[in-house]
Formats: structure tokens, sequence, C-alpha cells
């Protein structure tokens, strides 16, 4: 954004005396908006403060309110999450970003230990996992101090004050306005310029993207209360057409969509990923490959990039690291590809869920609660998701979509430094209903299944490890539920014996999903006690508190699968790999390597895909070795344990619930 904001139908002394005007009016709007609302009519009013700021900052500033809380909707959704930055410095309703004070650095998910490939035909392919990060900071992070100036109102209150935030926003969204050559107009229909370079974004389709999604707000209306209580509408103006043509003036670089695989509804820009060769037969950073023709897509993996945008597209681009096949920025949801899809990114630790796999990562850090995830980049995530769902037939639930955390270890040794992102701070829920899939009951209680599904913002389950070892984490919503081995809240954690060998307990670190569940996934119902139900997993009996009146799990139904008739136990697998004799000549067998755990008789466990084993062999450079093994043993993928793992076919016996 360029100059600063002056009324042009103001004279300058009237200037003077606005700006007096002013600071009143803003000290009036910054009311206490985040402490306990007292009771009766005063709780109302105490809710609507929000809704107040806004109405005050759009008429401080001549911004048309709708303009003005679409804009704000799309950034935060009003929320003012207690003044603490997004993963990209943003603060407030307005996610103002001001970078130098925010999350420089945050502690790493999982220590780097995940062998990202995942193929043990190959060596380990463990690199330093430290993101490089650039010294520049572009404007798109620096929109906080521009405001103070605009408002004459300290950084410290803009970040921590929501009402100053929204005078700041408004200010920013008035600057952008007369930049633009644009009048203060009541119309909201003349500011879509301006809301396009509200967006940070330094390409025109990035800009015109974010844009279109504030009108679509605009014109769809919405009404929530948010994380602070505060109740906050926007009247639908479903009639509104913006000035497009606007967006000419923007001085915005143009970028092409060239080569990505992307819908027309996202900014999309190709920054490739290098195949190259080096060293003494190595080569990087993911393998080619002819997927749908050879090998199925089956699933899409949500990750976190654990780094800050510029320094997580450097490593990227580095042939002797890993990849993965898109990247999203959190501050407007531009959408970098890296890998076509055809091709294998080596990102989710698991060769066999590589090789059938699309990785997205997301700007964020799993450790920091409060280092919140736009609504722009969730928006442009699930318009992404949506769209290879259906070009390559991924079905749109939690046994396809996949979070990097739920992703099984290969082997019993690989289960330990498996990653553990997009963590219990992802918000599930949000994200299926933006894919018009919300989590929502889908059986009878006598079906014996049931999806997770806690209120994201009531759950807020104690954590540890953010910043210190043992320390607690902020306290936040949350998608995870926690399990214990009785239904009580003081009894012991279940055991995860892939993750402590020893038989030790699991523990509350925001890490450690050894004794965890998350909104959307599926398992079978192993009994109740009050306000508490049981599940199978883990190949024992976990209990989690679900009172009727503030449910954290909801009835479900679908396949189920147990061991067949005569078996105690049977394996569980971390991929469903050939038999040995599918393999032809030159290619190695893989071994069919169980996990630690067992599955017992007369336990049940949800169960997805039917699918036959299959190896992707692809260890050279050259490609013309490479084959694709598909074998006749079949597989059931199942929702075991935090984890989905495997199980033969032939062990067991499926079914429907309740069946």
């Amino acid at each position: 954004m360029r100059g600063s904001f002056t009324d042009p139908r103001a004279t300058a002394g009237h200037r003077r005396a606005r700006k007096a005007a002013g600071a009143v009016a803003s000290a009036a709007l910054l009311l206490p908006l985040l402490g306990a609302a007292p009771s009766g009519s005063g709780a109302q009013a105490s809710s609507a403060q929000l809704q107040r700021a806004f109405t005050g900052a759009a008429a401080e500033y001549h911004v048309p309110l709708s303009v003005l809380l679409g804009v704000s909707y799309l950034q935060s959704r009003w929320d003012a999450h207690a003044g603490a930055p997004s993963v990209s410095g943003g603060y407030g309703p307005m996610h103002l970003t001001d970078a130098r004070t925010a999350i420089a650095e945050a502690p790493h998910h999982s220590e780097g230990l995940e062998d990202a490939r995942g193929d043990s035909s190959r060596p380990a392919l463990l690199p330093d996992t430290k993101v490089p990060e650039t010294s520049q900071l572009p404007a798109r992070l620096k929109t906080l101090p521009k405001a103070a100036v605009l408002t004459g109102l300290p950084a410290e209150r803009l970040r921590t004050d929501a009402a100053a935030n929204i005078a700041g926003g408004a200010a920013l969204l008035a600057a952008a306005q007369q930049d633009l050559g644009e009048p203060l107009s009541d119309d909201a229909a003349d500011w879509y310029g301006a809301v396009a370079q509200f967006s940070g974004a330094d390409d025109s389709a990035t800009a015109a993207t974010y844009a279109d999604d504030v009108y679509e707000v605009i014109r769809d209306g919405a009404e929530r209360t948010t994380d602070a209580g505060q109740q906050v509408a926007l009247t639908a103006q479903p009639g509104i057409g913006p000035d497009r043509a606007q967006l000419g003036r923007a001085r915005l670089r143009t970028v092409s969509a060239k080569g990505t695989e992307c819908p027309t509804t996202v900014a999309c820009e190709w920054i490739p990923a290098p195949y190259e060769e080096f060293g003494d037969g190595d080569y990087g950073n993911h393998d080619l490959g002819d997927r749908p023709a050879t090998q199925s897509i089956k699933y899409i993996v949500i990750h976190d990039t654990e780094g800050k945008w510029d320094g997580v597209l450097n490593m990227v681009q580095d042939p002797t690291y890993v990849s993965w096949n898109y990247t999203l920025r959190s501050t407007d949801g531009h959408i970098a590809q890296h890998v076509k899809a055809k091709d294998v990114a080596w990102h989710a630790g698991n060769w066999y869920v590589n090789a059938k796999s699309i990785g997205l990562e997301h700007e964020g850090f799993l450790a920091s609660p409060d280092a919140w995830y736009t609504e722009a980049m969730y928006r442009a995530s699930a318009r992404l998701v949506k769209y290879l769902s259906k070009k390559y037939g991924v079905p749109l639930d939690r046994q396809h979509i996949l979070g990097h955390d739920t992703v099984p270890g290969p082997t019993t040794s690989t289960i330990p430094g498996m990653h553990t992102d997009p963590g219990p701070y992802w918000d599930w829920q949000h994200y299926f209903t933006l894919l018009d899939q919300p989590f929502k009951p889908t059986g009878k209680a006598a079906d014996g299944l049931v999806t997770v599904l806690p209120n994201f913002t009531d759950n807020r389950p104690e954590y540890t490890g953010c910043v210190t070892d043992g320390e607690p984490c902020a306290v936040h919503g949350s998608s995870a539920v926690r399990l214990h081995s009785l239904p009580k809240a003081s009894s012991p954690l279940i055991k995860d014996i892939g993750l402590r060998p020893e038989g030790d307990d699991s523990t509350i670190d925001v890490n450690d999903i050894g004794s965890r569940v998350s909104t959307g996934q599926q398992y079978a119902v192993a009994g109740s006690d009050g306000d508490w139900t049981a599940i199978w997993y883990l190949g024992q009996k976990a209990w989690f508190k679900n009172p009727k009146k503030q449910p954290t799990a909801v009835s479900a139904s679908g396949l189920v699968v147990t061991p067949r008739a005569g078996l105690t136990k049977i394996p569980v697998y971390g991929r469903a790999y050939p038999e040995k004799e599918a393999y032809p000549t030159g290619v190695p067998v893989q071994s069919v390597s169980p996990l630690p755990y067992k599955l017992l008789a007369g336990q049940k466990y949800a169960a997805g895909d039917k699918v036959p084993g299959e190896y992707y062999y692809a260890p050279t450079f050259d490609t013309a070795p490479h084959k694709v093994v598909i074998g006749t043993d079949m597989y059931y993928e199942i929702q075991f344990g935090h984890r989905v793992a495997f199980v033969r076919a032939a062990d067991v016996t499926a079914k429907r619930s309740g069946a």
C-alpha cells in the first residue's frame, strides 16, 4: 500500500479537527472486549461491542461497513485470538501484520527424525530440517506499523485491542482506496481494488481471488459468535457487483498459472521442485511417475510447514532436500505448486502413502496454538482439495484426507520419528465444512460406530511442550480428544507400544499422539459408562468423556473389521505391500513387516478401502527400471489408533456396522 490516508473532502483545518475527533471516537471504541459479560441486558450490550466497533470505524474512515466486515471475516472470521499473532504475524480481527514482533521460530513437530521418503529400499533421507528464513520482510508482513501511522494509535494497542485493530484496518482500506484514485464511496461495489490491495498480495491473481472471496462473503452475508463471545453479523447483499476494472490500477505483477494443476477459483503459480542428479548416484527431490495411469492417487496429506513462506520455498527448491506438491500461504491463501500430480513427492514418511498421495504444506506451526491460520488459507486449501478430489477420485473423508500425523510409520523402527503435524490446533470441522462435507451424525447408537466431533472452540485439552519441555501450552480450542484407560479423568492415558516399547504411559505433550483421537475420525464403540464412551484403539479399550449435553462424538455407520473366526489376534501393518511372489525379476522383494501392535479377537475397527498390495520401485534417476508391482493379497485400511493402519483382508471379517 502506498501513501497515507487523507480525506479529500476536508480542508487542512478540518483534517486537524477530524483527527482530534477521531481520537475521541477511537477512545470510545477501545472498550474492553474480552472480559466477562455482565448479566441481563448488559450482557447483550457487551456481546455487541465488536459490532459497534466495526460500525464506528467504518463511519470514522468512510469505509462501507459491509466491506470492513467482509475483509475482516476473510482474515479472521472476526476472531481476536486474545491478541496472539497468526502464523504470519497478523494480529486481531483485521489480521494487521507485524512479523518483526510476532513468532520468529516455533518448536518443530517431530525433531526432524522422519525419513520423508520412507522407502526402505533406499538409504534414509534425514537432512537438516531447519527451514531457511529470509531477512527481508515483504509489505504484506508489515501492515500494522502503517496502520499505526494512519490512525495515530500505538502499535501495541493495534496488536492487543480488537476495536483499535478494526480502526487500523479501516484506515488501511481508506488509504488503499485513495491510493487508487477512487472516491471514499458509500457503495461497497466501488471498493474492489482497495480490497484486493488490502490482501497484501504482490500479484494480480492472488489479489483478485482474495477480493472475490470478500465479495462472496458480502453477497452471502454471515453471522457468528467470535472466540471472545462477541456477536457479529453482516447483512447479505446478494445483488452486489464489484468494479473489477479497479484491479488494473493496483500496479501488481502478473503471475502465470501455466503448468499448474489448480482450480480457476484459486491463485496458483508454478515454482518447481528440482529433479536433478548429483553426487554419486544421488538425486532429488522427488520421483517421476505416471499417476494415475499406473498408480491410483488415494490420499491427500495435510501438512504444516514449520517455517515461514519464503524460507519454505527455498527449501523445496533444494535438490538435496525433500518435496511436496503444493505450499499455501497464510496471509492471502496464495498457492505454489512444486511437483506434478503424476510424480511422487517425498513428504509423508511412508513410501506406500507417498506413492499414492498428494501433499499440501500450509504455512504454520504445530506447537504454537495461538499462531492461527487465516480464513483465506483455509478456503484456498479447501478449494484445491475439492478440485483434486474430483479430478483423481479421492473421497472427502478422514480415511483419505489424512493429516501428516495420521500417516502410519511403515515399520516398527520408524514409528517414533513420524511427524505429528498439523496437530491438535488444525480445525478439521471447519475445514471439512469448507469442503462441503461437514461432520455430522450418520447412524444410530446401535450401529456401534462414532465420529469424533468436539466443539473446536470449547474443547480445550491441556498440552505441554509448546515452548519448553514440560511447560504448559497456551489454552486453546482443539480438534483433539484425549483417551484414558478407565472411564475417569484421573486414570492413566492409553499406552502406545510403538512410541514407547518399554510400556511407559503416554503424555500430554503436544507432539505425543499415543492417546489422542481427532475430529472426523471414526472408531468402533467398545462400551459406555455414564458420560464416558469406550472405543477400540491400538488393541485396547480406550475411554473418552462424551456427555450427552456436550458430546465429543456422534453416532456413525460404516464398514468395520474384526479378526475372522478362529484367530485370537492378527498383525497390523504400516504399509500395504504385495506378497513376495508378485515381484518380477529385477525388483527386490520388500518385506511385509508387521508393526508391534496386535488386533485381538472381539475387537472392531472402522475400515476404509479394500486394496491390493502395491509397491512402486523407483530408486534410480533413470526411470527405465521403475516398476509398479501389484499383488493379489488384499488389505483393508483401518482407523487403528491416531494413525491409520492396514490389515490383510484374509485375516478379518468385514461387515457394515449394526448388521
